[in-house]
């Protein structure tokens, strides 16, 4: 093959490449992100009042950052467990420890979210609430499904 034709064939593959992206950003709709239902629930179909908003947005902000401190120690902890994995070679009690940590801090996780579900839902009607519990509860078993 001469080099016109190998640079023809790495344009058009390129070109192709382009396309397949294109295509699929259009036409694929990406998994929903965790949360990410009932989000919209809050904001768009329960109605509420401008005092709700304000104590809702409160309540997201100082969530945000507890939330991000926790994924940066789990974050911290997989590093360590990749040490400890590395410097055993097997399940030792670096690697046990730091499981063991990682579990914590997941479990931190998911309690912190639970109180900040039950945090927003205190800011609701009896109405509102009903709407986002069926919505809490179909987040929470949509996977089993």
């Amino acid at each position: 093959m001469n080099r016109r034709r190998i640079a023809f064939v790495a344009i058009l593959a390129f070109l192709a490449a382009l396309v397949g992206v294109f295509v699929g950003r259009q036409f694929v709709t990406p998994p929903a992100q965790p949360g990410a239902e009932l989000h919209a629930v809050l904001h768009d179909e329960l109605t509420l009042d401008a005092g709700q908003e304000r104590q809702l947005e409160a309540l997201e902000n100082a969530f945000v950052i507890r939330r991000r401190a926790l994924e940066l120690e789990m974050r911290s902890e997989n590093a360590r467990l990749a040490d400890a994995i590395t410097a055993e070679h097997g399940n030792g009690p670096r690697v046990a420890a730091a499981v063991d940590a990682s579990h914590r801090t997941m479990g931190e996780l998911q309690k912190e979210t639970l109180a900040h579900i039950f945090a927003m839902r205190a800011l609701l009607r009896p109405d509102q609430a009903e709407k986002f519990d069926a919505a809490v509860t179909k987040a929470l078993t949509e996977d089993a499904r």
